[in-house]
């Protein structure tokens, strides 16, 4: 579904992403695991040229070439991107959020049934939807941002560090959504520092390192591993 190659990034002088490579297959969620500074984001954002990739990278989306493409065109090819941050429209309404969400054009037909089936996966939002995304909790928010995300049609849903910021019970509550979504077929490929939590999700992980792929493997082995452990966590306990 995804083979991006030789992916490199450089901020000035800082090389941020140095000759990345990974793959996923369809329907599969994906995790990225890495201390802060590894590099995570910018993978992202390179994904979705967001950021100006250098050298010779190269990035097939089902068989067609999306590197260097306009980042509108990224979302057209069936990629929708959740960024740090949320970057939701606080002036706006939920519901103008998730229209806004539907915006492409290969997403404006049957929006209106999308819509519903993004309601059934966020309840809440339903009941909120002529409120003010400004006025809503950091969860609820996040809510907003995925649900808008939704809305666009993707094949592919990146999320850049979901649970950032928020309260262990409404990072329960965001990753049951996320569980719901993965058993939808969607593919996820997930930016994430709290390993549990992702690798719960998740069939696959990627190790990022000073810009660097350092480790792969499945979840469970990943789970498992002293060195994931050590290098990401700084301690066991919470992979308890």
């Amino acid at each position: 579904m995804l083979e991006a190659r030789n992916l490199s990034v450089r901020y000035g002088k800082h090389l941020a992403l140095d000759d990345v490579s990974i793959r996923m297959e369809p329907g599969e969620c994906v995790v990225i695991l890495g201390a802060n500074g590894a590099g995570k984001s910018t993978l992202l954002r390179g994904l979705t040229s967001m950021v100006p990739l250098v050298g010779n990278g190269s990035i097939s989306f089902l068989g067609k070439n999306i590197a260097r493409i306009a980042p509108q065109k990224v979302v057209e090819h069936g990629i929708a991107h959740v960024p740090e941050g949320r970057g939701v429209f606080t002036e706006m309404t939920v519901d103008e959020n998730l229209r806004l969400g539907a915006n492409p054009k290969r997403a404006r037909e049957g929006s209106d049934a999308r819509r519903e089936e993004v309601l059934k996966l966020f309840p809440r939002l339903g009941e909120r939807s002529r409120q003010r995304v400004g006025t809503m909790s950091g969860g609820e928010q996040q809510m907003v941002a995925v649900a808008r995300a939704l809305m666009s049609k993707p094949d592919l849903l990146l999320l850049d560090e979901p649970s950032l910021g928020l309260a262990p019970i409404v990072v329960g509550e965001l990753f049951q959504a996320l569980k719901r979504i993965r058993d939808t077929g969607m593919a996820m490929l997930v930016v994430e520092q709290n390993v549990r939590a992702s690798l719960s999700i998740a069939n696959r992980g990627y190790l990022l390192e000073a810009g660097r792929i350092v480790g792969q493997g499945t979840s469970e082995i990943l789970m498992n591993d002293p060195g994931v452990k050590r290098a990401f966590l700084g301690q066991t306990t919470q992979f308890a």
